[in-house]
């Protein structure tokens, strides 16, 4: 058992060659793989796929762990680091892309990966874009959130799923507004404080 399994019991691990399998589930219907003319967006929605992690994940993984209403995105960096956009993850006040250890990242939950074999970027180049982005402190909930960059990162072009299903279904909308909302305000109860930010 490798380190970052022995420190953080939350990783599952999953059977060897799952991306390799994986990236043959994603070819068309009729055996042929995405071809380069192919939006970039309709191949992240059509081809991602979460699967427990493998170990410790491949640089530029897009990692994934819930959190009370949302799912938290962040892409791996190597050596038992994740950059990420902060947001409102770790506090009532938006905070900007850092980089922090695997277990920062994961605060005790369940973690896994979403894998994109079709990604633009891919490995230390999607590393380069995520630490290109270190400090930037513009988080937005609906236009510029943790999977947003992650998104951008892999793909070049900004996406959240879950803003988009919150959109297209309201009831989920209201379901994670009164989630987010439980949270901050929980936080800012246990902290003694509670800063408001603009959306």
């Amino acid at each position: 058992m490798n380190t970052l399994t022995q420190s953080n019991p939350t990783i599952r691990i999953a059977p060897p060659a799952c991306f390799e399998v994986f990236h043959d589930a994603c070819a068309t219907p009729d055996g042929v793989a995405h071809d380069a003319d192919t939006d970039v967006m309709d191949t992240y929605d059509a081809t991602s796929l979460d699967y427990p992690l493998i170990g410790e994940p491949a640089c530029g993984t897009h990692l994934v762990t819930q959190r009370r209403g949302y799912e938290h995105h962040g892409v791996y960096v190597g050596h038992g680091r994740v950059v990420h956009y902060a947001g409102f993850a770790d506090a009532a006040q938006r905070a900007p892309v850092e980089e922090v250890t695997i277990e920062c990242f994961a605060r005790g939950q369940t973690m896994w990966a979403r894998l994109h074999p079709f990604a633009k970027y891919t490995g230390e180049e999607a590393v380069a874009r995520a630490r290109s982005r270190l400090g930037e402190d513009r988080y937005r909930l609906l236009t510029n959130n943790c999977e947003h960059f992650c998104v951008w990162c892999l793909f070049g072009e900004a996406r959240s799923k879950q803003v988009e299903a919150c959109l297209a279904h309201p009831r989920i909308a209201i379901r994670t507004v009164a989630s987010l909302a439980r949270a901050l305000i929980g936080y800012g109860r246990r902290s003694g404080r509670f800063a408001a930010q603009a959306v």
